[in-house]
């Protein structure tokens, strides 16, 4: 069973947490992961792309010129797309980009990310983490403290509005909760920093979903 130290906001070890093998040292399914990611990043996608076919562009109902005997070349409407100011062939069109995922897959997707963030040595255990009041400079320094560098992710276990305000200025930085987390937001950061009220949580809710799964399971 992996461990992880726990730290408090001055980056001091306080503790030791021990960590689900099933859910921390799980097979890494990188072909289920990576079809998780690529259908939300598809249900991402708003698809109102859209362009005006011969049909739609206003004009050209009347024959440009006659059909023969002035040495052009025939046309029935200068609203084709080989002219200028002509519709689009082939153009895109609004259409969804949704791709269907079962829960199966997505739980699996999880389990192997959050056990390829710990083997990466990626994830971070924090006591507490509160903010007095929104300040941006106390974000600085917290990730100057814990010496948090790259793309950083914090899951904390509820919506917590100074906390939120003060990393909001940071690109950088994200803040999500147990229950909206996912397989793109492990990969896609270089450090994952729970809290352990946060991490209770989410491996409250993992276990009971694994349990509800059964005994088959994708990438486990």
């Amino acid at each position: 069973m992996p461990t992880i130290d726990v730290r408090d906001v001055k980056g001091a070890v306080v503790g030791q947490r021990e960590l689900p093998s099933a859910l921390f040292e799980a097979p890494v399914n990188v072909p289920v992961m990576h079809q998780v990611v690529v259908a939300g990043l598809a249900a991402q996608r708003a698809g109102t792309h859209s362009t005006k076919t011969r049909g739609e562009v206003s004009g050209g109902g009347k024959k440009p010129w006659r059909q023969k005997g002035t040495g052009r070349a025939r046309h029935g409407s200068s609203r084709s797309p080989i002219w200028s100011g002509g519709g689009v062939a082939h153009g895109p069109k609004p259409r969804d980009y949704s791709v269907r995922v079962n829960k199966r897959m997505r739980r699996a997707a999880l389990r192997s990310a959050l056990s390829d963030a710990t083997r990466s040595e990626k994830l971070s255990l924090l006591a507490d983490l509160a903010f007095d009041g929104p300040r941006t400079k106390d974000a600085i320094a917290l990730l100057d403290t814990l010496e948090l560098r790259g793309r950083i992710l914090f899951v904390i276990a509820e919506p917590d509005e100074a906390l939120e305000k003060s990393f909001r200025n940071l690109g950088h930085v994200k803040v999500g909760y147990p229950g909206n987390l996912n397989t793109y937001d492990l990969l896609y950061a270089d450090r994952v920093v729970f809290t352990t009220e946060a991490l209770d949580a989410l491996v409250g809710r993992l276990l009971a979903d694994r349990v509800e799964e059964g005994p088959e399971e994708v990438g486990a």
